[in-house]
């Protein structure tokens, strides 16, 4: 069973969402806030596997709660998704440098939603292609201080390729199927990349990526 944290201000859309997520047989909304703060504070009371939060609420918006959240050891097993209502707006660069999993546009598809909590919870970035190449494009218009490249001579050659191509938005199947090797293998690889480069999650190891130079624009 996936247990849910779900954080948002407005009550239509947290019961839209509840009503979508409790009906799955493997999905179960544990607790329900309104603002930042009761994202951190029930994060911390519920463990949940996956927390859904607003991006903008009152009090403490969705980019502290979620600071907040990944500065905590003991939460280190909750995956934060970040829901926004426009897409790769300004705040998402910044709310998976704090710690995100990915994130949903809420207007989403119902079955595409269903998929993105699953893949949280399983550890994996949540973010497609098309949204990886438009997070390239943020990067180098806004490029955050301090560059990460002096940390990519800790990687093995092997551990480099993995990386840019989970930073390019490819699944650990899709990764392996690459560079023939086994799953089990390139989850190996990222476990090891994500330890070396101080990652909390795959998000994180994406953003570093881009901050190292090891994935460009217009790169195979």
């Amino acid at each position: 069973m996936i247990r849910l944290l779900l954080v948002d201000d407005q009550a239509l859309v947290r019961a839209g969402f509840r009503a979508l997520l409790d009906a799955e047989d493997d999905l179960e909304v544990v607790a329900e806030g309104t603002n930042g703060r009761e994202a951190v504070d029930l994060a911390g009371r519920h463990r949940p596997d996956v927390a859904l939060i607003d991006i903008q609420m009152p009090v403490l918006d969705g980019i502290q709660a979620t600071r907040q959240i990944a500065a905590d050891p003991a939460l280190s097993g909750v995956h934060v998704v970040i829901l926004t209502n426009y897409g790769l707006d300004e705040h998402v660069y910044a709310a998976l440098r704090a710690g995100a999993a990915g994130f949903l546009v809420k207007d989403t598809e119902p079955e595409d939603l269903l998929h993105g909590v699953r893949v949280a919870a399983r550890g994996d970035t949540l973010l497609s292609p098309a949204i990886t190449r438009r997070l390239i494009s943020e990067y180098l218009t806004h490029p955050p201080p301090g560059a990460r490249g002096a940390e990519l001579a800790t990687l093995t050659r092997r551990e480099r390729e993995v990386v840019a191509l989970a930073a390019r938005g490819l699944s650990n199947d899709e990764i392996a199927a690459r560079m023939v090797i086994s799953v089990a293998t390139a989850k190996t690889h990222i476990s090891r990349a994500m330890t070396k480069l101080r990652a909390r999650d795959r998000a994180q190891l994406v953003v570093l990526a881009y901050e190292a130079g090891l994935v460009v624009p217009g790169g195979g």
